[in-house]
């Protein structure tokens, strides 16, 4: 983790200037003063850039993610509904993913995401993910673009003159 406060120092500025803002969504409880204070001043310093998101998911786990939000709005006495969950979630700055890619063989999303990939189309792929190339990805994408997006509805709902296509129900 200490690395990590060092690479900070050397990249945050880089990513500053390209308009990137920073998200670092994990638990954070067990690193140092020094770590929790160099992801948070990387946080602050990126914070008013709107180019490009990028979440650093480290200590996270989609378990922990639900129950943190769970404890952050009972601790508010707010009541625990779909929308304030969805809204205390540690990615509730992000939509949630339309694709999911997993690598590697694997067959399961291992608590990564739980609550985010409700609705996310799933693309499981047996390479490791150093050997993801282009190739792969258009694959995925290939394979993405053959799905109906349906966010719980039939086909019919979905289809029906007076929807719009692909429409989340909210």
């Amino acid at each position: 983790m200490e690395l990590l406060a060092l690479s900070l120092s050397r990249e945050v500025p880089r990513l500053n200037a390209q308009g990137v803002r920073i998200h670092f969504v994990g638990d954070r409880q067990r690193l140092s003063e020094r770590v929790q204070a160099g992801l948070l001043q990387a946080e602050l310093s990126t914070a008013g850039n709107h180019r490009l998101i990028f979440n650093v998911c480290f200590n996270y786990g989609g378990r922990w993610d639900i129950a943190q939000a769970a404890q952050k709005l009972a601790s508010r006495g707010e009541a625990i509904t779909e929308l304030s969950l969805d809204r205390a979630m540690a990615l509730a700055h992000v939509p949630d993913p339309d694709l999911l890619i997993r690598t590697g063989g694997e067959l399961r999303i291992s608590n990564f995401l739980l609550w985010q990939v409700a609705y996310s189309e799933l693309h499981f792929s047996s390479k490791l993910w150093p050997d993801f190339d282009d190739a792969a990805l258009d694959e995925a994408i290939a394979f993405f673009n053959t799905r109906e997006r349906r966010f719980g509805q039939t086909s019919a709902q979905v289809n029906a003159p007076d929807k719009k296509p692909n429409a989340r129900i909210a």
